[in-house]
């Protein structure tokens, strides 16, 4: 075995229903993936090839609290449903799948939007709106067996008990199985990768104090602090 020069870094995790913990290997995010977001982001919400960015896996983070980020005065809630892999592959056909799927979550796409409009405008990439410290908050990741694979339902964000964001999953224009089939073309997927599926319209700023409460039907709830 290679000698580690540096104490290897701790593999990051979420919290499962079950009290166990699911590692995370990769973190891959859709963007604009429900029509009413993408018209309100100024965007063409018609059925064209998706697109990915990544998070990093220590950026979710299952603590109940959302730091506010630095060199940011407008930070977004954006409330998902994440889809956790068991097993992987490369070209992984439609049919099969959500039988790599080991489980979903409520989680927020916390986004520092005055950086990313800036990245966008300069043809940048989007990591320093999107990849920063806790800016992945997710609850417990429920199995399948216990959830089945939700391909509907509300999904719902309310801030200091007022309805900010609010769906439902049969909205996704890319579905869950879609997503996996399309990412597995690009990119050899593995057990512990994570894909946050999009959000739906709504999406604002955030301040410290405030209180998130995320919801989505049969998952149950995520509530963060901002701090």
């Amino acid at each position: 075995m290679t000698n580690l020069v540096i104490p290897a870094p701790q593999v990051p995790t979420i919290p499962t229903s079950d009290g166990g913990a699911f590692p995370v290997r990769r973190v891959y995010c859709i963007g604009r993936n429900y029509a009413a977001h993408a018209i309100e982001m100024g965007h063409d919400p018609d059925r064209e090839p998706p697109f990915f960015f990544q998070k990093n896996p220590n950026n979710m983070d299952a603590s109940g609290e959302f730091p506010y980020p630095p060199h940011t005065s407008d930070v977004h809630h954006e409330v998902e449903l994440v889809v956790a892999l068991k097993s992987g592959g490369t070209n992984i056909p439609l049919d099969k799948a959500l039988d790599h799927v080991w489980g979903y979550a409520v989680s927020l796409d916390m986004t520092r939007r005055d950086l990313q409009g800036e990245a966008k405008k300069m043809g940048r990439p989007w990591e320093i709106g999107k990849a920063f410290e806790q800016s992945g908050p997710v609850g417990p990741l429920l199995p399948v067996s216990k959830v089945g694979h939700p391909d509907h339902g509300r999904i719902e964000l309310k801030v200091n008990g007022e309805v900010r964001q609010e769906g439902d999953l049969n909205q996704m224009i890319w579905k869950v199985p879609e997503m996996i089939s399309y990412l597995s073309e690009y990119f050899e997927l593995a057990p512990g990768d994570i894909i946050m599926s999009g959000t739906p319209s709504g999406v604002n700023a955030v301040v410290k104090g405030d209180l998130m409460e995320a919801t989505i039907e049969g998952l149950g709830g995520l509530t963060v602090k901002v701090v």
